[in-house]
């Protein structure tokens, strides 16, 4: 027979077993060279599944043998643990910070922010009677030839009341294990289909939040890396991207890392927070002992997207003692411009729906993900709903993004056709379609065609708002672009200028817009052949772009690129090369291989390098 091990993988690890499509944290490893072979194995298999699910099987491993019951009962040791993640790396952001006129303020991490407004979004989306049925369905999927969950699946959809969130959260079952998982790896679908229970969770922990100080601990095992990450992190902010399981007893913390097996990568750690609900802003926490699966852990349950300033960390006596504090809103800077960010997807406390959690993901650069929910949406409305015109204009962005113009400007018409109809012929939302109408004209070379679209939208703007709205910034920005085009540079910059003075005026310092203005100008001074003037504006927008925007983002790709053209154009080619392969690196994530930003990066980096063999 052979032996099944449960295996800790690290991402450079995943392509050996496709992990991605695993919707738990473990795998189980079989190797033996008659695995089908016989009953006996089949029934081991079904046994080595109710403990942990994702089992892949290999053949060609000979001589490799063990005591299953001695398997099983270390399978299910390492499974207690995971309830606390003791062995599961932490899913944090560390926020890093930059002193600015003598204040320290936090450099915010792009990924981050986007992540606590789509939390945000889906949170607010108003449930329907479907959302639990189409986690269950998944669920039953997934779980197909597993007996033991498929009989928990069904008693949770028969039982299931949000007034048992917690008992469900802490039970050792699919939701635990699935739910964690999707937060960890930020798995859109799935945090999608989760998100009436993690609404359900948040309520009882505001529900019995503590209401005194209180010190808690966790145990983890870290790896050496995530370590030395953290060492160099003292002083910073550091959020957690899922709920945070922590205990009030340090024995109980240390009984957890004692029961575990560690390896010459693998660090013990302690880590006790201090937690004081009376600080503003901070995320409630909550003693769930009574409402747990388990009454006899003393556990204390901290709000999905709490944040923490790391204190210290010290090594004592083969064990990491890390402290941190959790911290409230006013310890840290992100929360104008999450707020903001948060107003722009359907305002700041009201309700949102599939076309606000759409467009976050399309400003997040997922934009095959966000196209699904938009189409999603599509199906879900009545064909005389306003909605419809909102969901093609959005498609049309999209497809603008992914460089399918013309299919782009379909989308647009058919928007705008909508909207003439029903609307008033000073409503923005027709300013908002001849916008976009004349991005894409642009970008297929129609100049007048865009500019007339850009005037369009401009006076409309100016019907309806003061000349200080962000969306006229947004119109002179695109004038701008049509008279650089022109090669009109004193124009361009007259109008870039203004919309960054409005910007500046209206926007959270790091707001990405004006990230997008520092480019443009940037853009001008580079034609004109004033390169120090345009790097200077190209790494203003791209400080601002990384900590505002994920770092896959289009946009911090073409600020890359651009600087990359810069230095090209001062002979300096190293510089150029690397700021080329950076820019190269995030399309290739980012984008279709067929794209045309990939074939002209690729242009980029081939002229720089025979540049560069020229005059080796």
């Amino acid at each position: 027979m052979g032996v099944a091990h449960a295996i800790r993988f690290k991402p450079e690890d995943a392509r050996l077993v496709h992990e991605d499509n695993n919707l738990e944290t473990l795998s189980l490893i079989w190797l033996d060279d008659s695995i089908k072979n016989t009953k006996e194995n089949l029934i081991i298999q079904q046994k080595l599944r109710a403990v942990i699910h994702h089992l892949i099987t290999f053949h060609d491993v000979k001589d490799v043998n063990g005591d299953l019951e001695v398997i099983l009962t270390k399978i299910r040791s390492d499974q207690a643990n995971i309830r606390f993640k003791v062995d599961e790396p932490l899913a944090v952001s560390i926020l890093t910070q930059s002193s600015d006129q003598g204040q320290s303020t936090t450099a915010l991490n792009g990924k981050f922010i986007h992540s606590e407004v789509s939390i945000d979004v889906l949170l607010r989306m108003k449930s329907n009677p479907t959302d639990k049925n189409e986690l269950i369905d998944l669920c039953k999927e997934e779980y197909k030839d597993n007996e033991k969950e498929l009989a928990i699946i069904a008693e949770f959809e028969q039982s299931y009341s949000p007034d048992r969130a917690l008992w469900w959260y802490t039970r050792d079952s699919f939701l635990y294990r699935l739910l964690n998982k999707a937060l960890r790896v930020q798995n859109t679908d799935m945090i999608f289909l989760f998100r009436f229970f993690i609404r359900d969770i948040e309520r009882q922990i505001e529900q019995y939040k503590c209401t005194e100080p209180i010190r808690v601990y966790r145990g983890q095992l870290m790896s050496n890396e995530e370590l030395e990450v953290l060492r160099g992190s003292i002083g910073h902010f550091i959020s957690m991207n899922s709920f945070l399981s922590t205990s009030i007893e340090r024995k109980q913390a240390l009984a957890f890392l004692d029961a575990t097996t560690i390896s010459d990568d693998l660090q013990r750690v302690l880590i006790m927070i201090d937690a004081d609900p009376r600080i503003d802003g901070v995320k409630p926490f909550a003693n769930i002992t009574i409402y747990s699966y388990f009454t006899d852990e003393k556990e204390v349950l901290m709000m999905l997207g709490s944040i923490f300033q790391l204190i210290d960390i010290r090594s004592d006596d083969q064990l990491w003692l890390i402290r941190m504090k959790l911290c409230g809103d006013k310890d840290h800077t992100w929360k104008p411009i999450f707020e903001q960010m948060k107003n722009q997807y359907g305002g700041c406390d009201g309700q949102t729906d599939l076309l606000s959690f759409g467009s976050v993901l399309s400003d997040m650069g997922k934009y095959n993900d966000a196209e699904k929910y938009f189409r999603r949406l599509l199906n879900e409305l009545p064909h005389d709903h306003n909605g419809i015109a909102d969901c093609y204009h959005n498609l049309g962005e999209i497809a603008l993004e992914k460089g399918d113009y013309d299919v782009s400007l379909e989308w647009f018409y058919k928007s705008l056709e909508i909207k003439l109809q029903k609307l008033v012929s000073h409503h923005p939302d027709l300013a908002e379609s001849y916008n976009s109408i004349g991005v894409v004209h642009r970008k297929k070379g129609d100049y007048r065609q865009a500019l007339e679209s850009y005037t369009k939208a401009l006076a409309i703007f100016k019907q309806v708002f003061n000349e200080d709205n962000i969306k006229i910034a947004k119109c002179y920005n695109n004038m701008g672009n049509i008279y650089q085009l022109e090669m009109k540079y004193s124009d361009a910059l007259e109008y870039y200028q203004k919309a960054l003075a409005i910007q500046q005026r209206q926007l959270h310092g790091d707001h990405p817009d004006l990230g997008s203005s520092y480019g443009n100008i940037g853009g001008v001074y580079q034609c004109l052949r004033q390169h120090d003037r345009a790097l200077k504006n190209y790494q203003m927008s791209l400080e601002i772009l990384e900590k505002s925007l994920p770092s896959q983002h289009s946009l911090i790709a073409m600020t890359l690129k651009n600087i990359g053209i810069v230095y090209e154009d001062k002979g300096e080619l190293q510089q150029a090369l690397a700021y080329f392969e950076k820019a190269e690196a995030i399309r290739r994530q980012a984008l279709p291989s067929t794209h045309p930003h990939i074939r002209l990066i690729e242009e980029d980096i081939q002229r720089v390098k025979l540049q560069m063999n020229k005059f080796s």
